[in-house]
């Protein structure tokens, strides 16, 4: 896939034409908030491209009608919708296990599964020539991905033991993800409680620059919201009825779809020690990129509002979900309810030069990338996707094993140099003053 031959100022007006879909309202309501959001995205080609999944799928556009490995069932699969070199981490799983895996479902959607891999190979080919490593290099850092990928997926569609593919833990990750789990083992809820709050007679939320009071009407319609998601909540979620127990609400400046504020919320917790409070968060949702161009009906109505679809999504994504993570309503607006979490560290990329470690990282990603859409089928009947994605995708890829690696290498090169010019042209929109509302 290669974006169509326009002269530069065609792109620069197609870049400026999504980016006012996608960013519009926000640069609207909040400019400070939209103008320091895609400032940063000028950074790097790199940066660019996480902040412009509208304009990848704007690109990809056509492939929702079909192209390899894509039919009836592999085009309606629960995918990531960013995932990209820096969508991986750790997190503390509702068995109490960290683990490493992607992160940050926000932009989750039903769509072809091959629009997941090609965001991540694209950024891989993006990440390896700001390490000067040459095409050559980059397309062989991509084959390992798409060859764990596929190597998985045929291990899980064939009958394999979930002890047989294990997810990555300490007890099974190694190198640089290992890395990433030991650093989140040092990291504790009381350093989180200690950063957010204070102890008086009880713990409280303290008061800092990016907290808002909140006055009465404001807190009462909070806990109505409250409320609300703990309707949403699964019935094994929580033993114990204290732990729903609010001790303090707070807002938060936020950064979200319209520059809205999130709500904060101080819950007691599992137990009466005041080391053991949770903090859990009220945001909106954002409208995925991915949702801009799957226009099935189906998919549509299957949820209420945009928090809703995040929630099921990240429950379809993950094998054992935040047990905190539900939703609600606020303000007429769908929001996601979610545990400010300690445990999350990003996978860092920063001391990662030599291509070999590189390599067996990428094919662990691969690996990872597998089990995120193995783990998002439901055969319950109430579901989105109601087949087996694993077999289904097994079976796609076997009509064209020896294309598979190869097509994933080719895109990879044509989108990054394709997303080498649009950042140019981006930067020269934001120099000129051409973007709305920036």
């Amino acid at each position: 896939m290669s974006v169509p031959q326009r002269s530069a100022g065609q792109r620069g007006e197609e870049i400026r034409a999504v980016l006012d879909t996608a960013f519009g309202e926000l640069l609207a309501t909040d400019p400070a908030a939209g103008g320091a959001r895609l400032r940063r995205m000028a950074a790097s080609p790199l940066a660019f491209y996480r902040g412009t999944a509208c304009l990848f799928y704007h690109d990809l556009d056509a492939e929702k009608r079909g192209g390899p490995y894509l039919d009836d069932r592999t085009s309606r699969v629960w995918i990531h919708g960013d995932l990209h070199t820096e969508s991986f981490g750790s997190g503390l799983d509702a068995t109490g296990r960290l683990v490493f895996g992607a992160t940050s479902f926000d932009e989750a959607y039903v769509g072809p599964f091959t629009w997941d891999l090609k965001r991540f190979a694209a950024s891989l080919a993006l990440l390896g020539y700001a390490k000067a490593l040459g095409d050559e290099r980059i397309g062989g850092l991509v084959e390992a991905y798409a060859t764990a990928y596929r190597e998985r997926v045929h291990a899980m569609a064939t009958g394999a033991k979930s002890d047989e593919v294990p997810p990555f833990t300490l007890d099974t990750a190694q190198g640089p993800l290992l890395d990433t789990l030991r650093v989140a083992r040092t990291l504790t809820r009381s350093s989180l409680l200690d950063a957010l709050t204070e102890v008086r007679d009880e713990r409280r939320f303290t008061a800092d620059a990016d907290s808002i009071e909140l006055d009465a009407a404001t807190r009462y319609k909070v806990l109505a919201a409250f409320d609300g998601y703990l309707e949403t909540l699964p019935d094994a979620s929580l033993a114990r009825p204290e732990s729903y127990r609010v001790k303090d609400v707070v807002g938060r400046r936020g950064l979200g779809p319209a520059g809205l504020p999130s709500y904060d919320i101080l819950l007691e917790g599992d137990s009466d020690a005041l080391e053991h409070d949770v903090v859990i968060s009220i945001r909106q949702a954002a409208t995925p990129a991915v949702s801009r161009h799957i226009t099935d009906p189906a998919i549509r109505g299957h949820f209420s509002h945009e928090g809703h679809r995040t929630v099921t999504a990240r429950r379809a994504l993950q094998t054992h979900p935040d047990p905190w993570l539900g939703w609600t309503e606020l303000d007429g607006a769908g929001r996601v309810v979610t545990e400010v979490s300690p445990y999350r560290v990003d996978l860092d990329w920063s001391d990662l030069d030599d291509p070999e470690e590189i390599a067996s990282v990428v094919a662990d990603l691969g690996r990872a990338t597998a089990a995120l859409h193995a783990a998002a089928d439901d055969r319950s009947g109430d579901s989105p996707v109601p087949f087996s994605t694993e077999r289904a995708i097994d079976a796609a890829i076997a009509a064209d094993e020896a294309g598979f690696a190869g097509r994933l290498v080719d895109f990879a090169h044509a989108y990054a140099a394709q997303v080498r010019e649009d950042h140019q042209l981006f930067v020269d929109l934001v120099r000129g003053g051409r973007i709305p509302g920036l």
